[in-house]
């Protein structure tokens, strides 16, 4: 199978690394269903069209992942409109920095809810197509975050490390059917959420300054490593994190 006529669902695609990843899927040769919630519909219509000058189909697939719900529905929108779905990049992520001792109930709920609960949903909605076909490539976008964290950031951290030991048991479960799951793990990335890291000039030079690299980095990126486990050269790769971080975490 070719990439030239496989389908992906992106999550959280309206900016930053989802629409990265979107892009770079597309010039590809995917064809690519957009996710993201109905208040960045604008930003989606704005992917879409780039997507649809390289030649691609780009069908938009408003919902919040966090709604069971409205994940059904998102999955019935790209069936009708694909037929079926070869891949999924579960990119959607929110991060509200908080200490512990002060952090509200409702923040732990709403990280885990998007970041965890959001990456089951989607994928609980979008395995029976993938099973039917015997073929499917599940990319999670877990973090560096869910291997040893950051101030400020335990249920952003918790939420993450929930992903990745998420992806290790959906990958002995989904192998005999044709279907692998991994998991990207992005480092220090210059998005609208990366700033939480990086407003402070101090802060972003003590994450440059940890970075083999020696710099911040870009959501562009990331895409080689989603376009791996998204194809067929990682056929007999499942159950894996792999760092996009520069060289902040060695493992």
């Amino acid at each position: 199978m070719t990439a030239s006529n496989r389908t992906v669902l992106v999550t959280g695609a309206s900016r930053g690394i989802g629409a990265a990843i979107a892009l770079g899927l597309a010039k590809r040769g995917y064809d690519i269903a957009l996710n993201d919630i109905a208040r960045q519909k604008d930003e989606l219509d704005g992917v879409a069209a780039e997507i649809e000058a390289l030649g691609r189909r780009a069908v938009i697939a408003l919902a919040d992942v966090s709604d069971k719900r409205a994940v059904e529905a998102m999955a019935r929108t790209v069936a009708e409109a694909f037929g079926h779905i070869d891949a999924v990049v579960n990119n959607a992520g929110i991060l509200i920095a908080g200490d512990v001792d002060g952090l509200k109930e409702e923040y732990w709920d709403n990280v885990m809810n998007v970041n965890a609960k959001g990456t089951f949903l989607v994928i609980q909605a979008l395995l029976p197509m993938m099973k039917a076909r015997k073929y499917g490539r599940i990319v999670n976008i877990a973090s560096i975050g869910g291997k040893h964290g950051a101030p400020s950031q335990a249920h952003y951290s918790a939420s993450k490390a929930a992903v990745m030991g998420f992806t290790r048991v959906l990958a002995q479960e989904v192998g005999a059917d044709g279907i692998t799951a991994n998991c990207v793990c992005p480092g220090i990335i210059l998005t609208d959420m990366g700033r939480v890291n990086l407003d402070d000039p101090q802060v972003r030079k003590s994450w440059q300054d940890k970075t083999a690299m020696r710099r911040i980095g870009d959501p562009q990126d990331v895409v080689g490593a989603v376009a791996f486990f998204a194809s067929n050269d990682a056929a007999f790769v499942t159950g894996q994190t792999l760092n996009v971080d520069g060289g902040i975490v060695f493992s």
